[in-house]
C-alpha cells in the first residue's frame, strides 16, 4: 500500500507540476506567477494527506532557513506561504529538461557550487529578489536529509546570506515531509506532515548564532517528530 500510494503521489506531482509550469508561462509577469504556484498545495488533499502548521509566518522575515527532506518541503511552503518566496537551488536543478522551468520561470536563484564566483552571484541575486519584496528560502543542509530523527550538518550558505546582507531570519522546521512523500524508494508512509514556524530574529554577529540555530531547530524537530511518530 505504501508503494501504491507513493506511485500515485509521484504521478500527481508530475502531472500537477507540468500543468503549473505551462500556466506559469502565461502569468510569469504577475508577481512571478505566485498565485499559480500556490496550487502546489493541492498535492495534500489530492493524496488524502494533511499538512499541519504550528505558529505563523513572519512577514517581516527576509530569509527563511528550513531543513530539507523531500520534494514535499517545497510543496508545503509554495502552497502555504503568503508571500512571493524565492528559493535558492542548485544550478543542476534548473537544467532538468522541462521541469527546470518550474524554477526558471518564477526567477528562483541558482547556485553553481563549482564556480568560485558563485557566492558573489548569490549575494547579487538575493539583493535583487529582496528589492522586489521576495523573501529568500534556503535549505542549509544543501541536500535532502534522511527524514528520520536527524539533520545533516548545516552548510555556510545561510550564514553568509544573513550576515552579508543583514537579514531578519525565520527558521521553519519541516517534519515528516519525507514520510508523506519519499522518492527513494517511492512510498507514502504517513498521512500527516507538519510545518513549524519558529520566531524570527536578527542574528547577533558576535555570537555563534548559526551553530545555535542548528541546535535549536533540531530540538524543535525532534519534539514534533516524536509527537507525529509515537507508536
Amino acid at each position: 500500500m505504501q508503494k501504491l500510494r507513493g506511485y500515485f503521489a509521484t504521478l500527481s506531482i508530475a502531472i500537477g507540476l507540468a500543468c503549473i509550469i505551462i500556466i506559469m508561462f502565461f502569468f510569469k509577469k504577475r508577481n512571478n506567477a505566485r498565485n499559480i504556484r500556490r496550487y502546489c498545495g493541492m498535492f495534500f488533499p489530492l493524496n488524502r494527506l494533511k499538512m499541519e502548521r504550528i505558529g505563523d509566518y513572519d512577514l517581516s522575515a527576509q530569509l527563511i532557513i528550513a531543513n530539507h527532506q523531500s520534494a514535499a518541503d517545497i510543496i508545503c511552503l509554495e502552497g502555504d506561504h503568503p508571500l512571493n518566496i524565492c528559493w535558492v537551488a542548485k544550478k543542476q536543478l534548473g537544467e532538468i529538461p522541462f521541469y527546470g522551468y518550474a524554477l526558471k520561470i518564477p526567477q528562483m536563484i541558482f547556485v553553481d557550487r563549482d564556480d568560485k564566483r558563485g557566492v558573489i552571484q548569490l549575494l547579487k541575486d538575493a539583493k535583487d529578489r529582496l528589492a522586489h519584496n521576495r523573501p529568500i528560502v534556503i535549505f542549509p543542509e544543501g541536500t535532502r536529509g534522511p527524514g528520520n530523527r536527524s539533520f545533516l550538518p548545516f552548510k555556510p550558505g545561510g550564514k553568509l546570506l544573513a550576515e552579508k546582507l543583514k537579514l531578519t531570519i525565520q527558521p521553519i522546521v519541516l517534519v515528516n515531509t519525507r514520510k508523506v512523500y519519499d522518492s527513494n524508494p517511492i512510498r507514502v508512509q504517513k498521512k500527516v506532515a507538519r510545518v513549524v514556524c519558529m520566531p524570527a530574529f536578527m542574528p547577533d554577529l558576535e555570537t555563534n548564532w548559526y551553530e545555535q540555530l542548528e541546535k535549536d531547530m533540531f530540538e524543535v524537530y525532534c519534539k514534533h517528530y516524536d509527537e507525529l511518530n509515537a507508536e
